[in-house]
């Protein structure tokens, strides 16, 4: 094995390491990080002797679901895996955070309900209109895509018993069926294919949907109507977002590209302001880093890279800033919470990087290896106790697991010492003051079943 740091691994390409696998028995990941008192892989060893066994949701006996409690960590352990469920059948393509609940998509038709951060399962959001592509929660509201290309919207409250209720449908259905011209035209409102992503700019109430037709369309939920709807990209858009503070939209697609539109004020229009097309390698998920002297757009390509973007000051121009370097497939996922990024990838891998203040420079933390297929969507939030003990990161893989992290992340002035386990000679060193992590080369284990999808063509869509 070869030491790296985040490097990029040449030619070497998903299908001859699932040849590899075939032939030879599955290691786990090379990466070792040891902490002061407790390694991460001494942990996880403990944890398989400690694991209960796989019970079912008492409250939901219907749950296609298994979680599995994990053991308390230690308190000087940077990361930790506090929750794994597994889902029996079917893949989770969405997750989102609100109001001390996560709510996950698949293809099921229900969403279901879990409660921060250990996972209680509270219930779902039944529907009847096939999978669930795409989940949005804002306040108490939530706004889910499905298999018929529609747009359901939902109200919670918050209480000791989650109570929901489903309270509008996008595009609304025509109750006068002799009006023909209506229907017509409410049909021209509907997507035409998978409704892939979706964001909601709240101080004009507009809720945007993107969609594998390639069209952008913008609901104002205030009378659940599309006031707009235009061509964006030239393949399927992947991901949408929109910067709160000047309401700037960004899209994403697999053309390779990423588009900045700025609504017209006197209209209900978008026009197109900037395209960002630093290399071909088509574009899977954008996320905004907004502060209020900087913001940075990252966006995670099937090439690997992570590449970023940082806004001029009083302008909407973004300037391409570099990449981030590290994963070795496509990046599918990509999550910010102030100045730390969250990208999950095909690799199976979860790498958590941090940008330093009033600069571009980025490092990446750790990487949290613990599924084993491709990681398809990620969602993440600070964990408050009065104040802020770190972040939870909820994960879902094409491995049919959702799993739930704990990360620490010290800063400079923190007397943290990170040694690499793998050379005995050294793993008495002491290091002060800043957090340094060193990587070894690793192939991804992958499990079978990702493995046999992968080789009957890509599941990502």
């Amino acid at each position: 094995m070869h030491v790296i740091a985040m490097d990029f691994y040449g030619n070497k390409t998903l299908l001859t390491l699932m040849d590899k696998e075939k032939t030879e028995p599955q290691e786990s990941p090379n990466i070792h990080l040891r902490v002061q008192i407790q390694t991460h892989k001494e942990t996880n060893e403990q944890e398989h002797v400690q694991f209960s066994p796989p019970r079912h949701s008492t409250n939901f006996p219907q749950s296609p679901w298994t979680l599995s409690h994990l053991p308390s960590p230690s308190p000087s352990l940077l990361y930790h895996c506090i929750a794994s469920l597994h889902r029996h059948e079917g893949n989770i393509y969405s997750i989102a955070v609100s109001k001390g609940f996560i709510f996950t998509g698949s293809n099921s038709s229900r969403i279901r309900v879990w409660k921060q951060p250990d996972c209680m399962d509270k219930g779902y959001l039944k529907s009847s209109s096939g999978s669930v592509r795409a989940i949005l929660a804002c306040n108490n509201m939530v706004f889910s895509t499905h298999k018929d290309h529609k747009i359901r919207i939902w109200n919670f409250s918050v209480s000791e018993n989650f109570k929901s209720k489903k309270v509008a449908t996008l595009p609304r259905r025509t109750k006068n069926s002799i009006l023909n011209f209506n229907r017509t035209k409410n049909n021209n409102h509907k997507h035409k294919e998978t409704i892939s992503c979706m964001a909601y700019y709240h101080s004009e109430g507009l809720l945007y949907t993107g969609s594998h037709d390639r069209t952008v369309k913008a609901w104002r939920i205030s009378d659940r109507k599309c006031v707009d709807s235009f061509l964006a990209h030239e393949d399927h858009v992947n991901s949408i977002l929109v910067n709160q503070d000047d309401g700037c939209v960004f899209t994403c697609s697999s053309d390779g590209s990423v588009k900045i539109w700025r609504r017209v004020y006197t209209e209900n229009s978008h026009t197109l302001t900037m395209t960002l097309k630093f290399q071909p390698s088509p574009v899977n998920a954008l996320a905004l880093s907004s502060s209020f002297n900087h913001c940075f757009l990252y966006s995670g390509t099937s090439d690997g890279m992570i590449n970023f973007w940082e806004k001029e000051r009083l302008c909407y121009r973004f300037n391409h800033g570099g990449f981030l370097q590290g994963h070795r497939f496509a990046v599918l996922c990509v999550e910010t919470v102030g100045n730390m990024i969250f990208s999950g990838s095909e690799d199976t891998t979860i790498r958590v990087w941090r940008r330093e203040e009033e600069s571009c420079y980025h490092e990446c933390l750790m990487v949290l290896d613990g599924h084993r297929g491709p990681v398809r969507c990620l969602a993440a939030c600070l964990e408050m106790e009065k104040v802020v003990v770190g972040f939870l990161v909820y994960s879902a893989s094409l491995d049919q697991t959702f799993k739930v992290w704990r990360i620490k992340v010290f800063s400079d002035d923190e007397n943290v010492c990170l040694d690499v386990v793998g050379d005995n000679n050294n793993n008495n060193n002491k290091c002060g003051g800043k957090v340094k992590i060193r990587e070894y080369d690793m192939s991804p284990v992958l499990s079978p079943s990702w493995v046999e999808k992968k080789l009957q063509g890509s599941p990502f869509h």
